[in-house]
C-alpha cells in the first residue's frame, strides 16, 4: 500500500490570520517536503472563491511541483469537472503528464458546494449528468487516436484532435466517490475510484464494503477486474492524551467551521443526487471529539495508526492519501507529522516507499 500527501487548502476559520496566499505557499513547500520524506504522491484540492479551500488551480501548483521534483506523483484532489470545459481539462492534464514524464494521477469529481457553480454559470442541478458526460469526453480525448466528434446534452463538437496525448497510455481517471452513482460510473467505464472513508461508511457500511461493492460491480455487471481503489484520511500522530485531543479538536473545528457550510443541507434546494448529504451534515453537526473513529481520522500513537491502516490495507485499498494540514495546524507541525509518518509508520507496509528506501 502506498501513501501520499493530501490537502483541500481549508482556511475558513473564525479569527484566522493566515492569508490564503501564505497558505498556498505552505502547501507548495509541503509538496516538496512530501517528495523529500518519501511519500508517493501529492494530491492538491480545487476550491474557488475562498470558500472551503483557497487553492483554485491545482494544475498550476502541481506544474510548479513537477519542475521542482523528480519522482513524486502529481494529482488534483479533485478537478471540479462540471465548472470546466472537458476539452480544456484534457489538454491541460495531458500536457502536465507529458512534461512531468508520466507522473500525473488524474482525479475528478462534481463537488458539493453550489456557491462554486454559480459564478461559472454551471448548473449545480445537472451536475451529475454534466460530470458523466465530461468524463466521457475527457477519456475519449486521451484515448482516441485521431479526430472525434461528440453530440451530447451539454457538449457538442465536430472533428476534434486533442493534443498532446498523455505519456501514460492510458491516463486512467480516478472518480471521487461519495455515492453509488459515482461508483457505478467508475465501474462501468473501467476507471479507478477514490473514497472518503466516512462517506463510504455511511453509504455502504464500511470502507471494506465500499471496495467490495465496486469490485462486484466490475466483475458481475461488466465482466472485468476492478481498477485501483484509493482513499483519503485525516491524520494526527499523537504521543500523549493532550496531543490526541488536539488532533481530534482540530478535526471538529474543520467540520464545523470549514466543511459543513460547503455541504448542501436544505432538502428543498438540493438536487436529488445530493440527498445523502442531509444525513452527512446531521452527523457532522453533532460529532464530538471523543466520538471520532477510524472511519473519519487516523489519530493516536504510531502503533494505533498502523493497526488502523492494516485494516484499510485488508479492505483492498492500494493507496492512502493523508490529510496532515487540516484545521489550521502550523506549517512546522505538518512537516514534522509527515516526517514521522514516513519514519515510524510507513515501514510497516510494503509500497513505493519500500523500493525507494532500498534504492
Amino acid at each position: 500500500m502506498d501513501f501520499g500527501y493530501f490537502t483541500l487548502s481549508d482556511n475558513r476559520y473564525p479569527g484566522n490570520t493566515r492569508t490564503p496566499e501564505a497558505f498556498i505557499r505552505e502547501i507548495y513547500e509541503q509538496g516538496l517536503w512530501a517528495e523529500e520524506v518519501g511519500l508517493n504522491s501529492a494530491w492538491i484540492g480545487e476550491h474557488h472563491f475562498n470558500l472551503l479551500g483557497v487553492n483554485a488551480c491545482p494544475n498550476m501548483l502541481l506544474a510548479q511541483l513537477a519542475g521542482a521534483t523528480s519522482r513524486i506523483r502529481l494529482a488534483p484532489a479533485v478537478v471540479l469537472l462540471p465548472v470546466h470545459h472537458p476539452l480544456h481539462v484534457a489538454e491541460e492534464w495531458a500536457t502536465l503528464d507529458l512534461l512531468s514524464g508520466g507522473r500525473v494521477d488524474f482525479a475528478a469529481g462534481r463537488g458539493y458546494d453550489k456557491l462554486e457553480y454559480g459564478p461559472f454559470q454551471a448548473s449545480f442541478e445537472d451536475s451529475a449528468e454534466i460530470f458523466a458526460e465530461g468524463l466521457e469526453i475527457l477519456w475519449r480525448a486521451w484515448t482516441e487516436t485521431g479526430k472525434f466528434s461528440h453530440y451530447g446534452k451539454f457538449y457538442q463538437f465536430d472533428d476534434i484532435d486533442v493534443r498532446p496525448k498523455p505519456v501514460q497510455n492510458p491516463l486512467r481517471p480516478y472518480v471521487a466517490c461519495f455515492s453509488r452513482p459515482s461508483m457505478e460510473l467508475a465501474a462501468k467505464n473501467d476507471w479507478n475510484i477514490i473514497y472518503a472513508p466516512f462517506a463510504a461508511a455511511m453509504v455502504y457500511g464500511s470502507l471494506a464494503d465500499a471496495v467490495r461493492v465496486y469490485r462486484e460491480q466490475c466483475d458481475q455487471q461488466h465482466q472485468r477486474e476492478a481498477q485501483r481503489a484509493m482513499c483519503s484520511y485525516f491524520i494526527h500522530i499523537a504521543d500523549t492524551p493532550e496531543e490526541e485531543a488536539y488532533g481530534r479538536e482540530a478535526l471538529i473545528r474543520y467540520f464545523h467551521d470549514a466543511l459543513i457550510a460547503a455541504f448542501p443541507s436544505n432538502p428543498d434546494k438540493m438536487p436529488p443526487t445530493y440527498k445523502y448529504f442531509i444525513e452527512i451534515v446531521d452527523i457532522l453537526k453533532n460529532m464530538k471529539p471523543e466520538n471520532l473513529t477510524s472511519k473519519s481520522v487516523l489519530v493516536g500513537s504510531t502503533d494505533k495508526i498502523i493497526e488502523d491502516l492494516k485494516q484499510v490495507e485488508a479492505a483492498g485499498i492500494s493507496e492512502v492519501i493523508l490529510y496532515f494540514n487540516y484545521g489550521l495546524k502550523p506549517h512546522a507541525m505538518v512537516k514534522e507529522q509527515m516526517q514521522r509518518f514516513m519514519t515510524d509508520i510507513a515501514p510497516a507496509f510494503n509500497g513505493a516507499h519500500t523500493k525507494l528506501s532500498a534504492a
